[in-house]
């Protein structure tokens, strides 16, 4: 049976993966074909939409999917600030610790990631087109 700070420990790690996950949803979707169509890349945007065309239903959902990247964000924001206030246990200290460190850097690449996807899809559009 596992202590209440290793569960909580681990509710951080996984919460910031997913986090990370439903990010990089966000980067795919939308920040890198807007990133390839600046850097006059188009004809790599249409290979790769050839090749995946889900990443049209994916753009056409944009809000969607970056609501939902917020709410992991969020949620993984508390998690991890909850865990942290949890003292490690003493036979699993060192691995408890490394825990804690490798899910804050997850956590804060996530939030990176998301905010590159934000400028990209919602920022520069408004910047360049003025809509």
């Amino acid at each position: 049976m596992s202590s209440p700070t290793l569960s909580g420990n681990k509710a951080s790690w996984l919460s910031a993966w997913l986090s990370l996950f439903t990010s990089f949803g966000t980067l795919i979707c939308c920040a890198l074909p807007s990133l390839f169509v600046a850097l006059g890349m188009g004809a790599t945007l249409v290979g790769m939409l050839g090749q995946f065309p889900q990443l049209i239903w994916l753009s056409d959902n944009k809000v969607w999917l970056f609501s939902a990247s917020l709410v992991m964000l969020t949620v993984t924001f508390f998690v991890r600030r909850w865990a942290a206030n949890l003292p490690c246990p003493i036979d699993a200290r060192e691995a408890c610790e490394r825990t804690k460190k490798i899910s804050g850097v997850i956590y804060w690449g996530a939030v990176g990631i998301n905010l590159f996807g934000v400028f990209f899809t919602f920022v520069l559009p408004k910047l360049i087109y003025g809509e």
